[in-house]
């Protein structure tokens, strides 16, 4: 079973101000994401990126297409969908009168099984602020305190966006060894990024948006050698050729499919 798969995702949003119409953020958005990879999510900003992890997630509908979580509805089955998904978005939604140790306590109650709160609060490295409230701490801790929350019950598939906006050097790199120890642990990750040396080292595939549309998909080394760029030439190099080109890639049939 594919731990994420979406079909013709469309999402819009009217205009605000004078110009009347409404802009279009996801359009047909055609994702799988096979049990146990990692998935890198690619685009420049207004992208559509967050507009889609936040209707895979449930938080958003869809103007029309399909979504399913491990075969199930993230909006129709949002219990169940709750107990197998860990989501971390880019803009933390957490209590801020409540400390870090109770913010991920609270969100343990919330799960039959998972992690230890202290042992997940240390491993991401905010022991010394177990104790402050959320308002009080910095953007990168929020944004670690996120990610422990979106971690401690467990789940098999997990969303991570913009998972090192905020992070030093060595917080970054940490980050990232909790991105393969997921992977180790059989977890699926779908991690957004625009990060581009963050997605070619922890991806195994990746999917580029540009304007709400799937421009390219493959391994971070498939997209490289697509762009036709000089030798020595990267991942960056190749996601600029590729969304100048903005040619949108056919939809996954149940054939295409990985």
């Amino acid at each position: 079973m594919d731990a994420i798969r979406t079909q013709r995702l469309r999402k819009t949003y009217r205009r605000r101000g004078r110009g009347r119409g409404r802009t279009v953020a996801v359009d047909d958005l055609d994702l799988t994401v096979v049990s146990g990879e990692v998935m890198g999510l690619l685009g420049r900003n207004g992208a559509g990126k967050t507009t889609a992890v936040e209707m895979i997630a449930g938080l958003r509908t869809p103007d029309r297409g399909q979504v399913r979580v491990l075969g199930l509805d993230p909006r129709t089955d949002r219990a169940r969908v709750r107990g197998v998904l860990g989501v971390q978005l880019q803009a933390p939604r957490l209590h801020d009168a409540l400390t870090v140790r109770e913010l991920v306590r609270l969100h343990r109650s919330f799960y039959p099984t998972g992690r230890d709160p202290d042992e997940l609060i240390d491993a991401l490295g905010l022991g010394e602020v177990r104790g402050t409230r959320f308002e009080k701490l910095s953007g990168g801790q929020q944004q670690r305190t996120s990610v422990a929350v979106a971690l401690v019950g467990a789940p098999r598939v997990v969303v991570l966006d913009e998972l090192t906006t905020g992070l030093d050097p060595e917080a970054r790199r940490g980050m990232w060894g909790l991105v393969r120890g997921l992977r180790d642990d059989g977890v699926t990750v779908l991690l957004v990024s625009h990060h581009m040396d963050e997605v070619e080292r922890l991806c195994d595939r990746v999917t580029v948006l540009d304007g709400g549309r799937v421009v390219a998909r493959g391994t971070p080394a498939s997209l490289v050698a697509d762009a036709r760029l000089a030798p020595g030439a990267g991942l960056e190099e190749a996601f600029f050729a590729l969304t100048d080109r903005a040619a949108p890639v056919p939809p996954i049939t149940e054939e295409a499919a990985p």
